[in-house]
């Protein structure tokens, strides 16, 4: 075994081992550039391409009305896209560790941070409740993204980085699934309309997961998404363009087909509260 195979194999423990003297020591803590009660709750709606060709997670705001691009690695954004996708690894990746690691240590991870920009770089921070003390450890965005999506945590951005994300360029993803209120639709393929047993000329995206009031309502997997107030998205990437275009204050009227009817339902563009299951590790991920 080389020296140099051993190390790419204790780069994730060590990772995690940096996160947990943040935990037990002051090395890694800090403050946030912004009061709290300054930034704004975003979900991850989906990934895409920069004009460079780096990866692209894009964040949309409660209000419906922008998406904040943040740039990431490749690592981080093929841990977004398992993630997403519940996508189970024969052995725990990087990202995967947080999870068994935190519970056993009785830390809950309870928000990340996408703070500040400073020298052309994004900050980030975790924030965990650990023995009933609130701690803020230093993180890289993507990393705190990676994590946040696979324990449910809320994420939630700063003005300043609102501004400055505005000037990053970026191409949607046509392939790729994407969130908005909750609700994550997919496009609906040859392979896909065969083992739905949909007509060829059936509209619709098709809903692949669901949380906050949409599931509430009675929205599930496996339903078809027809329309956003009245439009019916050709991709995913319309339907998340659809519902930016809800009126500030207002709901977004979502038309969906289910067990063999169309039925309709009034949802809220606030980012919902969720703590999916993803990634459960028991019967999933074995350490």
């Amino acid at each position: 075994m080389t020296a140099k195979y051993r190390l790419s194999t204790l780069l994730p423990a060590l990772l995690v081992l940096m996160v947990l003297m943040g935990l037990m020591q002051s090395v890694h803590a800090r403050e946030l550039a912004v009061p709290e009660e300054d930034m704004v709750q975003v979900e991850i709606a989906t990934l895409a391409m920069s004009m460079s060709g780096a990866p692209v997670v894009l964040l949309r705001e409660p209000n419906a009305s922008q998406v904040i691009p943040i740039l990431i690695g490749p690592e981080e954004a093929t841990a977004i896209i398992r993630a997403r996708q519940q996508i189970r690894t024969p052995r725990p990746m990087t990202h995967d560790l947080f999870g068994p690691v935190f519970s056993t240590l009785d830390a809950t991870l309870e928000r990340v941070f996408i703070d500040e920009l400073a020298n052309n770089t994004f900050l980030g921070a975790l924030e965990l409740t650990v023995n009933g003390e609130t701690r803020l450890v230093d993180s890289r965005p993507s990393d705190a993204l990676a994590i946040a999506i696979r324990l449910g945590a809320s994420i939630h951005v700063s003005p300043s980085v609102m501004e400055a994300a505005t000037s990053i360029e970026y191409e949607g993803l046509d392939d790729a699934p994407v969130t908005a209120m909750g609700i994550t639709v997919d496009r609906l393929t040859p392979e896909l309309r065969d083992a739905l047993e949909l007509d060829e000329d059936q509209p619709g995206l098709l809903v692949t997961d669901v949380t906050g009031p949409a599931k509430t309502q009675g929205l599930e997997p496996g339903d078809l998404l027809l329309a956003v107030n009245g439009e019916a998205p050709e991709t995913a990437l319309d339907f998340l363009e659809q519902v930016r275009k809800t009126e500030e204050g207002e709901q977004a009227r979502i038309d969906y087909w289910q067990d063999g009817e169309e039925k309709q339902m009034q949802v809220p563009t606030d980012v919902p509260d969720s703590r999916p299951d993803v990634l459960d590790q028991e019967g999933g991920i074995s350490l």
